[in-house]
Formats: structure tokens, C-alpha cells, sequence
């Protein structure tokens, strides 16, 4: 018998000689676009369609083939079939019920390709027709909204999801999506808490349920009340805030391992040989080799749950024991196939306490670490703009959880210590650190250390001001928490003060190329202030008066710095030109810097002359510094402890804005044919006569 081959839902013999046959699906869709009424010649057309398999590609390729003037000619068929797909998933019949899903999905994608340049309106009109539109998206969310609630099958769940992603995605610019005005009437928002409140569910159905909400919370955000927005914002309960916190953990957890996997492979290759031979001089374009792709869509849904809701912060540091040292439960693996990182769910869920007792050998890790790592990891390299889009929304995330009173309670508690393992891009002039040195620390440390790290790694040409400003705002904030608390943090200071310093030589020495294109005097007088902190306050949560000693120490070693500031601030200031109020701005926050410079300098060399001494060690330094407090004098400086708290609206909604339409072209991208394939989900159902 001569082999069947099968191919855009044409079946033929292997034999040339006879005409190729259609899949009775394929001529049933042929009779939908006809203009007829299909239902006419046969009353049963519509219920013997939903016991076909659906063929996607055939069905989304049969609408976009069409004009906007045929595909208008067959609006009523379009009509009747949509709403048929809707009453179809009332059905108690699996299988129709799958159909017809799949079968939306395909209607969805489909007119929306062929009407990208219309309005929402007429597709809706396309769809369902204006008169029916409200009942019939009324009734398609409810049915939706029942099966993602129902014990029945985690695959008809899964593909409610694809659904919604789908529908919610099918426009780059999710808030001119006009259809999502119907979900945000009919919400599901009950129905994702659900999900992400039950282990067995949030393993299978978490990821998804976690990106749905992120992007549902972003529709029309600044232009009207957005229940999704409200909704978020009070949710208390502890099941469904670990839950979603488990989510995002997994997901960064498995950025982390692929990027960590990646650099081992890296480094035992050819570029390991290769620089062994010839040095380091070919370490950094070695390492800008390891790649793996950002996952903007979950650290979205990660920043939404930190700026909205206040109870989610407890969640930040809900210990769990650290992933890959873990044991994954025994539990079905999702049915979606695996695409690149950040467009599908991880395999396996993270456990949390609850689930999985706590081993006192193993190193527990929580999400804000597994955070802290990720932003380690994208920050490296800002010259791509995937990852100069991840690092902006890392220092966000920081940024409020700087601002707020609890997070600061956990970060700076003596009784939270954890081993942070943050990445350090490789460079030329310093050493890679060992990861079992790592000290057991208070998190603010890790945070200090992720900030101290940007700054020492991004002084190029292609200068990333704004992740700048960011990052010492943050410093910034976490000092206001400790100046205001009198905590006194044991924190190697001294790391933060040289990479101030470095950061101000740098501004300097590339004024002319910087200042064409940024006000590098925003920057320059936010790390001034930062030493005006540490100067006026230093002494309320400095560990010890010798690190005071030593923050002096450093600002006179590196006077010449502070010394070539002032004369760059002072030439700019007395011209008439664009930079003279910000460069004076500068001047003025210098006073102390400079008064604490001109203090000392006479000093130390007199005693240098007295005691015959050509150079002074650290030492005698400090015993001259502590011997001579009592004669200086310094200015009080107000509003150091002061900051502009966080607001999205009024200065990120340009950015969050264009982030969400990438995450919105990544997601419907990679809601391919395959992850909506019917073989698994038929096995399911294979039982059923």
C-alpha cells in the first residue's frame, strides 16, 4: 500500500497520478470561507467541526491570505464560527472543548495579522460583531475563567493560558488592544491567584499565569483605572504571594544556572586555551561570547509585585533552600515544549519552606538573592539593549526596595546572613575572587557590592549615565535607612569610597566627549553629596570612629581628584555658558571636601617635616587626622538625608511603555504552532469514546 504523506492539510499518495485529497478539517474551514451559511447544507456542520483536529497553521494561513475586502465579505461565517468556539467550551466533551480553544486561538492571531493597520474596533467587529461582542466576551471569559478553576485537566488549563497570552499579546502595543476593555470587564484575576496559591498548579501553570498578570496590570495603566492594578496592589494573602515569589525565583534561579553553565563551558574551551597561551589580553571579548537571553516578561512581573504591592516585600526574604542544591519534586512536567529562557516556564517549581524542610547544611538562598545575582549577571553588558532594558528595570526594583521601611529592616538585619555569590565581569587588572571566601553578611552588603561593582565596571565611552544615577541613588537611599536607624553596618567602605573617587577622575578626564552628551554635574554632585553623607552623618552609623579616620584618610590620599574637580567646577561656573548654575551647584557641595583637604594637607606635612619623614604611612596619617579634629571646621549642609521618593508615572512611563511592548512581540512570538500542538493534549483525552 503506498505511503501516506501529509502536508498544509492536503493528504496525497506517493504516487503522482492522483489528485492530492483534503483533510475533511481543511474542507470544512474551505466551506467557512465561502459565503455562504456552512450550517445550511449541513445542520450538524458546527458540532462535527469541534471533533476535528484543528490545523492551525492552515486556518491562520487561509485568513491572512485574504484581503480586508474578502475577509469582510465572510464577516458572518467568522462571526458564527467564533461564537461557536465559544459555546463549544461549555461542552462537557474534552475534546470539543480543546478544539475550540485552539480553534480561538488561530481566529484571534489570524484577523489580527490581517488588520494590523485598522482600529481595535473593526476587529472586534470581525470577530464577533458589535451587537453580540459584549454578551459573547462575557461568556468566553466566564468559560475561561471556569476551567482555569476546575480540578479537571492541567492541559486544558495550560491552553486556557496560550489563550489569554494570546489574546492579550496579538497587538505590539498591548493598550490598543480594544479586546482586553472586555477582560478587564470580566476579570480572571481571582482565577491566576488560584493558580499560583496551588503548588500542583503553580508548577504546571505558574510561569504563564505570572507573565499573563504582568502584562494584564500594564493595559491602559496611566489612562484609566486598571482593576488588575487595584487588585494586585491588596492581595495579603501568604499562599499567593509565596507563590508568585516562587515563580519568579524559579525562573531567575534558571537564568542563573544557564548563565553559570554557559561560563564553565566557556572557560574549559577554546578561549581558556587561548588566553592561557597569550594572557588576559582577550579576556573581555572572550566573555562578551557568554550570552543567554534576558527575561524581561518575569523581572516585569517581579517589579510590579515590589512597586504595588507592600505585603509582597516579606516575600523577598522567604528563605528556601538554594536552588541546584535542592532535590526537584517528583511531579508531571509541563506539557509546553522548551524554548529559548524567558518566553516559557521553567521545568520544576522551586519548593518553599513548606513544601521542602530545611537542611542546617544547605545554603539557604531567598528570592531577593536570586534577584541580586540575575542583576549581577545582565548588568555586565548595557551595550546590548536587551540587557541595558534589564539592567534599568534591576535598579528600578532596587530603587524601591531602597525606599521601603521593611525591605531596609531585612536587608540591614544582623540576623540574616547569607553567602551572596554575585558575578564580577573579568577584567584585566584585578583577580577572580573565590566563591568559598565569601563571608556570611547582612543583604544591604550584597546590594553595596552589586552597586560598588557597576560602578568600577562601566566607565566607557558608551557612558550609561542614567544606570549611573540609579545606582547612586540607591547607595544613597540605603544611607539615609542607616543614618535614620543609627545602623551601624560592618561593610568594607572603603571599596565604595575608591569607586567614587575612580568614577569622579573618569567624569573628569572625558569632560569634553561626556559633556556633548550628558550633565555629567548631576552625577558629579550626587557622589559629592554621597562623601557629604559620609562626612556629616558618617559618625550615626560608620561601624567604628576608625572607619570615620579612614573615610578621611581616603579623601586626603586622593585630594588631587577632589582638587581637579573643583578647578574643572570653578573654570565652568564663572563662564556664561549652558553648564554654569549645575557646575556651581558642584562648587558649593565641594566646601567641606575641600575645607577637610585644606585642614589637613598643612598638617601632615609639617609633621612630615618635623620627624624627617619623606612619606607617611597610613598610620602616622591617621594618628595626624585624629590628633587634629578638634581644629577644623566644617559647614552644615542641609537636605543630605533627603531624597525624591520613586514615581513611575511622571518619569518611566516612556520606558515601561516600550519594555512592554518588547515583552508583548517576545511572548506572542514564541506562542508558536508547536506550544499550542494537540498530541498531548489528545493523549490525554484518548480514553474518552
Amino acid at each position: 500500500m503506498a505511503q501516506t504523506e501529509k502536508k498544509g492539510g492536503l493528504l496525497r499518495k506517493s504516487s503522482a497520478s492522483k489528485k492530492p485529497l483534503k483533510e475533511k478539517v481543511v474542507l470544512m474551514y474551505d466551506e467557512i470561507f465561502m459565503t455562504e451559511d456552512p450550517s445550511k447544507c449541513n445542520p450538524r456542520f458546527w458540532e462535527e467541526l469541534f471533533l476535528m483536529k484543528v490545523n492551525l497553521e492552515y486556518l491562520e494561513g487561509k485568513l491572512e491570505a485574504l484581503d480586508g475586502e474578502e475577509l469582510m465579505k465572510i464577516k458572518d461565517n467568522i462571526n458564527c464560527l467564533f461564537q461557536h468556539c465559544i459555546q463549544a467550551l461549555s461542552e462537557e466533551h474534552p475534546i470539543r472543548v480543546v478544539n475550540a480553544l485552539q480553534t480561538l486561538c488561530a481566529l484571534i492571531r489570524g484577523v489580527h495579522q490581517k488588520n494590523k493597520s485598522t482600529s481595535g474596533f473593526d476587529i472586534i467587529n470581525m470577530l464577533v460583531g458589535f451587537d453580540k461582542a459584549e454578551l459573547c466576551m462575557k461568556n468566553l471569559m466566564e468559560s475561561l475563567d471556569s476551567l482555569l478553576c476546575a480540578e479537571g485537566s492541567e492541559s486544558l488549563k495550560s491552553l486556557c493560558l496560550k489563550l489569554l497570552l494570546c489574546l492579550v499579546t496579538v497587538t505590539d502595543n498591548i493598550s490598543q488592544n480594544t479586546i482586553l476593555e472586555y477582560v478587564m470587564i470580566n476579570s480572571i484575576f481571582e482565577a491566576i491567584l488560584q493558580i499560583l496559591s496551588s503548588p500542583l498548579s503553580r508548577r504546571e501553570h505558574g510561569y504563564d499565569a505570572v507573565v499573563l498578570l504582568a502584562l494584564l496590570v500594564n493595559y491602559r495603566k496611566y489612562e484609566s483605572v486598571n482593576p488588575y492594578i487595584v487588585k494586585l496592589s491588596i492581595v495579603d494573602d501568604e499562599a499567593t504571594l509565596n507563590g508568585m515569589g516562587l515563580v519568579i525565583a524559579q525562573a531567575l534561579s534558571e537564568y542563573n544556572r544557564q548563565y553559570k553553565d554557559k561560563e564553565e563551558e566557556h572557560q574549559s574551551g577554546f578561549f581558556s586555551a587561548l588566553t592561557n597561551m597569550v594572557g588576559s589580553m582577550f579576556i573581555a571579548d572572550a566573555d562578551e561570547k557568554i550570552s543567554v537571553q534576558t527575561n524581561e516578561a518575569i523581572l516585569l512581573a517581579l517589579y510590579e509585585a515590589v512597586h504595588l504591592n507592600r505585603n509582597f516585600i516579606t516575600v523577598l526574604a522567604q528563605s528556601h533552600p538554594e536552588m541546584g542544591l535542592m532535590t526537584t519534586p517528583t511531579s508531571p512536567i509541563p506539557t509546553t515544549p522548551v524554548t529559548p529562557l524567558g518566553t516559557t516556564p521553567p521545568s520544576s517549581d522551586v519548593i518553599s519552606s513548606a513544601e521542602l524542610p530545611l537542611d542546617a547544611d544547605v545554603q539557604t538562598s531567598n528570592l531577593l538573592i536570586t534577584f541580586l545575582k540575575y542583576s549581577s549577571i545582565v548588568m555586565q553588558d548595557t551595550k546590548d539593549e536587551h540587557r541595558l532594558h534589564s539592567g534599568k528595570l534591576c535598579l528600578i526594583i532596587l530603587t524601591c526596595i531602597a525606599e521601603d521601611q521593611y525591605a531596609n529592616a531585612f536587608l540591614h538585619d544582623d540576623n540574616m546572613n547569607f553567602r551572596v555569590n554575585l558575578h564580577r565581569m573579568p577584567m584585566r587588572h584585578r583577580k577572580k575572587a573565590a566563591d568559598k571566601n565569601l563571608p556570611c553578611r547582612p543583604l544591604v552588603c550584597a546590594v553595596l557590592d552589586l552597586m560598588v561593582e557597576f560602578i568600577v565596571t562601566h566607565m566607557m565611552k558608551e557612558f550609561p549615565m542614567d544606570l549611573y544615577v540609579r545606582c547612586i541613588q540607591i547607595v544613597h537611599k540605603l544611607l539615609c535607612y542607616q543614618k535614620k536607624c543609627r545602623v551601624r553596618l560592618h561593610y568594607t567602605w572603603r571599596e565604595l569610597w575608591s569607586a567614587l573617587i575612580n568614577l569622579l577622575k573618569f567624569l573628569m578626564s572625558n569632560e569634553t566627549v561626556l559633556l556633548a552628551k550628558h550633565n555629567i554635574f548631576t552625577l558629579a554632585l550626587m557622589v559629592v553629596n554621597l562623601f557629604n553623607m559620609f562626612i556629616t552623618y558618617g559618625d550615626t552609623f560608620l561601624p567604628t570612629p576608625s572607619s570615620y579616620d579612614e573615610l578621611y584618610y581616603e579623601i586626603i590620599r586622593m585630594h588631587q581628584n577632589f582638587d581637579n574637580l573643583y578647578s574643572m567646577v570653578l573654570r565652568l561656573s564663572t563662564n556664561a555658558g549652558q553648564w554654569k548654575e549645575p557646575a556651581s551647584k558642584v562648587t558649593h557641595a565641594l566646601v567641606n571636601i575641600r575645607a577637610i583637604i585644606n585642614h589637613f594637607n598643612p598638617k601632615i606635612e609639617s609633621y612630615a617635616a618635623v620627624n624627617h619623614i619623606s612619606q607617611l604611612s597610613e598610620d602616622q596619617v591617621l594618628e595626624v587626622v585624629r590628633s587634629n579634629y578638634d581644629t577644623l571646621t566644617l559647614k552644615l549642609q542641609d537636605g543630605l538625608d533627603q531624597y525624591e521618593r520613586y514615581s513611575e508615572q511622571h518619569k518611566e512611563a516612556a520606558f515601561f511603555k516600550e519594555l512592554v511592548r518588547s515583552i508583548s512581540i517576545n511572548v506572542r512570538k514564541n506562542l508558536a504552532f508547536n506550544t499550542l500542538s494537540q498530541e498531548l493534549l489528545l493523549k490525554e483525552f484518548s480514553t474518552i469514546s
